[in-house]
């Protein structure tokens, strides 16, 4: 592959125009325990937007000499790129969406390593972990008081094929119409289609503040670059604060095709909506596919029950090839939501009534240790095994995609998996299908699989 590169000094345009020295110096650390190696990498990813690539080690090593230095000028902040992706500019000027997506990831990162410890002191764990969500997206000025639920969360793959993306951009359209805003995970495929759509309604209905919302972490935003639709990028510490963030800021889920990262997140939110403390609050969550997907929600529905049972698969709603339906669906379903919060008198801005329990807060490192000890047995309650469950399909996709997680299956092999029959082949089931139907990795002829179950 050939790349050109760019040297360029770029400021930021509004926000963050001061530092502290003691912000710089902590940016610029490059030992073990600075953030400079994170903060290189995720701007690599946000100058690299529009990439075909979803491998962290490839981006790196294609941009092995990229380097991104923090100066303090008399004017305020200056950032120095040295060997940037030409890609990001245009006669030598920075775009200005990327150029806005590099100071939020600046944003962001100062504010964990800064200032997040100070954050819910006195607080039970789990109401910590939950504040600290808050304050993040706070920071990040992504909370709109007084302004009724209208966030919808579009989850689905990044590797998804062109039939697909173009179903995902018809289902964003149809919501657009509808005045309703879109948050993903801000890369590529599904993430990308439903902000495109809802873009053309949006000026179709001249909405002036319509939001694209695009929330990330700095295992993953290498190898899902920030698509270039995204007008506000948030950068959370973990994969467990970004889907908490996505339940506790959105009103309601769409799930597109996808894969193992998917998958994690459709057990995710039945981890929680499984739990008795949130069974009379509404949230709204709809699987969605064209004509052709159906096979792929039939899987994942069989997988459900198979695993977690009856209930929860009473918890989502299906609908194949209705782009109008969905957005009529998720409408009505917001009403409720609306109709809910108001009667309690909570925000509209923050879900802080679904109760999100401490074990699936809480990191997860998909060590061959921790995968092996997973509890991936019946013997507990559905939302134990399903956050365990989501745990298993969370190193799935670090092993796929997420650079410690490929070094780790390089040097020790495959993560090995085990647990009751009827789980593991249920699983080998829905896995060996993402393998069949290309959902694992966009380069999918090179993809070998890092896992191994006990079946």
């Amino acid at each position: 592959m050939n790349e050109a590169f760019v040297n360029a000094s770029v400021k930021p345009l509004e926000s963050l125009d001061m530092l502290s020295p003691h912000e710089v110096e902590r940016l610029q650390d490059r030992s073990d325990s600075g953030v400079q190696s994170l903060f290189r990498q995720c701007a690599l990813a946000v100058l690299n937007t529009g990439s075909d690539m979803d491998s962290t080690r490839e981006v790196l090593e294609l941009f092995k000499d990229f380097d991104v230095h923090i100066a303090l000028k008399h004017q305020g902040v200056q950032l120095e790129l040295e060997n940037a992706p030409a890609r990001a500019f245009v006669d030598g000027e920075i775009i200005q969406g990327i150029r806005e997506h590099l100071f939020s990831v600046l944003r962001d990162l100062i504010y964990v390593v800064d200032e997040l410890d100070e954050v819910g002191q006195g607080l039970a764990q789990s109401a910590q972990l939950t504040n600290l969500v808050f304050h993040i997206l706070r920071h990040a000025d992504a909370l709109a008081p007084h302004v009724h639920p209208s966030i919808v969360v579009c989850w689905g793959g990044h590797s998804i094929n062109g039939h697909e993306y173009d179903y995902t951009k018809t289902v964003g359209y149809e919501l657009g119409l509808r005045g309703l805003n879109v948050c993903t995970g801000c890369g590529p495929g599904a993430m990308k289609g439903p902000m495109k759509g809802a873009m053309i309604s949006h000026a179709k209905q001249r909405v002036k503040d319509a939001r694209y919302i695009g929330i990330t972490e700095p295992g993953i935003i290498a190898a899902e670059s920030p698509n270039p639709i995204v007008s506000e990028l948030i950068i959370m510490p973990d994969i467990e604060k970004r889907l908490e963030a996505f339940v506790r800021l959105g009103h309601g889920i769409i799930v597109f095709p996808g894969g193992a990262g998917t998958a994690e997140e459709i057990l995710y939110m039945l981890s929680i909506l499984l739990r008795e403390e949130n069974r009379d609050i509404p949230y709204p969550f709809i699987f969605t596919g064209p004509e052709g997907s159906e096979a792929y929600f039939e899987q994942i529905d069989a997988f459900i029950g198979a695993t977690l049972g009856e209930r929860a698969q009473s918890m989502y709603e299906v609908i194949i090839n209705d782009p109008a339906l969905v957005s009529k669906q998720m409408k009505h379903g917001l009403h409720a939501v609306t109709q809910h919060r108001r009667a309690q008198g909570t925000a509209y801005h923050y879900n802080w009534e679904l109760f999100i329990p401490e074990e699936v807060q809480h990191p997860f490192e998909p060590t061959h240790a921790n995968m092996a000890g997973l509890n991936l047995h019946k013997n507990q309650p559905d939302y134990l095994l399903a956050s365990e469950l989501r745990r298993a399909l969370s190193g799935i996709v670090s092993g796929n995609v997420k650079e410690p997680g490929v070094r780790a299956i390089e040097q020790f092999g495959p993560f090995q998996l085990d647990g009751d029959k009827e789980i593991m082949l249920a699983l080998d089931k829905l896995l060996k299908a993402f393998i069949e139907q290309r959902r694992m990795k966009i380069d999918y002829s090179a993809y070998v699989p890092c896992f191994e179950l006990a079946c």
